[in-house]
């Protein structure tokens, strides 16, 4: 199962929250959304891994 588009996402979210975050001066909505861009990512990076291991196994 690929989780990819869930992953970006989550990442995008990331993105929108910490604009949102700049735009209002809210420090706290600026580390969540750093933090959920961050966790999109390593769930992408987690996925290409996951693909590249299946391809080999094939």
């Amino acid at each position: 199962m690929n989780d990819t588009p869930a992953h970006k996402a989550e990442e995008m979210k990331g993105k929108a929250k910490e604009a949102v975050g700049n735009a209002t001066g809210n420090e706290q909505w600026q580390g969540e959304g750093k933090a959920e861009q961050a966790k999109g990512a390593l769930k992408q990076a987690g996925d290409k891994i996951k693909d590249a291991v299946k391809g080999t196994k094939d």
